[in-house]
């Protein structure tokens, strides 16, 4: 049935149940943009002089570029390796990517102080400053994802553009704009995923740079010179288990038959990449003997322990059984893990092992930060089921094809 199957708008109901939850959630991190906008970053936060980043950069930035990985890794397996079976999840895992950057721009909008000097980067340029890296190649990548989802575009409205009432003499325009378009995007198109998948292995590489240069400021546990290594192999490692945990969550959303043959098998590489982070992880443990610090009990050896053994170890035992693999449950479980995982890293890193120096007190996430957190997923939430709705994304078997496969096999 494969040669049945192409991408095109899902069709189903927008508001279930489920969905308006999501809602409401959205809508009350909406509430709480408004108030950090209006009355200042100190109304929502709890940021104060020694603890100046919290879950916005460390959830919304850190842990929201690399959840987005699955954009550079299906780009790079799709089209640059050309695995013919990768095809059917390269559009939803660029949809993915595009949404997770947006709103990791979007968050970093909303974390700086003075949010209407966003700009600055873009024309007071410090080459020496690793942030600055990856400003502007996040905001390069950015427009790259939007560049390689413009023929999605073209392909839902060309040959269909019918502008209401008076802009209906624009219509003639529109199509020729969408013809030119898709016609230069086809040559061309390579040459920016080559450039996505490039930027992205600088600036996922930099975010841990930025935290190498905060010294001892950094539990040792996490601290080490090979971070920028170690965040970019994590990241190839999470591209692959967010592609699975996306469709699987598509799938059961929509109601439609997840793509267990190519889910299977694209997850049989995840244990091999898994074991090479582990392998560089405790390496580098051993070298700097960092590991006599897992002889103390407290939160940093329980957090290490946690991000280790169930975000690393677990997840890649569970995808070596062929049982795990076949099964759409427990390939989601796996691959939770292992989002859970990467994400936990990224906490670590950028809140739990973070120390700054006469700090008088921890730091504690606001009822606030949470909300504008879990409204920025939320929203995320909403355009992706928005967009799939109107755009061809996920591929399906066409109706009229599948009831004919049906009635030949009956």
């Amino acid at each position: 049935m494969s040669e049945l199957i192409y991408p095109q708008p899902v069709k189903a109901k927008f508001f279930t149940p489920g969905m308006i939850i999501v809602s409401l959630i959205a809508l009350n991190g909406i509430v709480f943009l408004a108030i950090r906008f209006l009355f200042g970053i100190g109304a929502v936060t709890n940021l104060n002089n020694q603890y100046p980043w919290g879950i916005w950069i460390g959830v919304d930035v850190a842990a929201g570029v690399v959840l987005a990985a699955g954009g550079f890794v299906s780009a790079a397996m799709g089209h640059i390796f050309h695995l013919p079976y990768m095809k059917l999840v390269v559009r939803p895992a660029l949809l993915t990517a595009m949404l997770g950057y947006t709103f990791v721009a979007f968050a970093v909008f909303v974390d700086i102080g003075r949010w209407y000097y966003i700009w600055h980067p873009l024309v007071m340029w410090n080459g020496t400053s690793p942030l600055f890296e990856v400003g502007i190649c996040v905001m390069i990548y950015l427009t790259v994802l939007y560049i390689e989802f413009t023929p999605i575009l073209t392909e839902r409205f060309r040959g269909k553009v019918n502008l209401p009432s008076i802009l209906r003499v624009f219509n003639g325009l529109v199509e020729w704009i969408l013809k030119l378009l898709d016609n230069t995007l086809g040559k061309v198109m390579f040459l920016f995923l080559i450039a996505g998948v490039v930027l992205s292995t600088l600036h996922q590489s930099s975010l841990g740079t930025l935290m190498v240069i905060a010294g001892y400021k950094m539990h040792p546990l996490w601290q080490t010179p090979i971070l920028p290594l170690l965040f970019f192999i994590s990241a190839v490692c999470v591209g692959i288990p967010m592609i699975i945990f996306e469709s699987l969550i598509a799938s059961r959303s929509f109601k439609i038959e997840p793509e267990m043959h190519v889910l299977s098998k694209i997850a049989g590489y995840v244990p091999l990449l898994l074991g090479i982070y582990l392998a560089f992880k405790l390496g580098d443990m051993f070298i700097r003997q960092s590991f006599v610090y897992m002889t103390e009990i407290n939160k940093f050896s329980i957090a290490f322990i946690i991000e280790i053994v169930f975000g690393v170890i677990l997840p890649m035992i569970m995808l070596m059984s062929r049982r795990v693999l076949n099964s759409p449950f427990w390939l989601f479980i796996a691959s939770a893990l292992v989002v859970l995982g990467v994400g936990i890293n990224r906490i670590n890193n950028f809140i739990i092992a973070y120390r700054p120096f006469y700090a008088k007190s921890a730091y504690i996430p606001s009822f606030g930060e949470i909300s504008v957190t879990l409204g920025c997923i939320a929203l995320t939430v909403i355009l992706y089921r928005a967009i799939v709705m109107i755009f061809p994304v996920i591929s399906l078997p066409k109706q009229d094809d599948l009831k004919e496969l049906k009635h030949n096999r009956g």
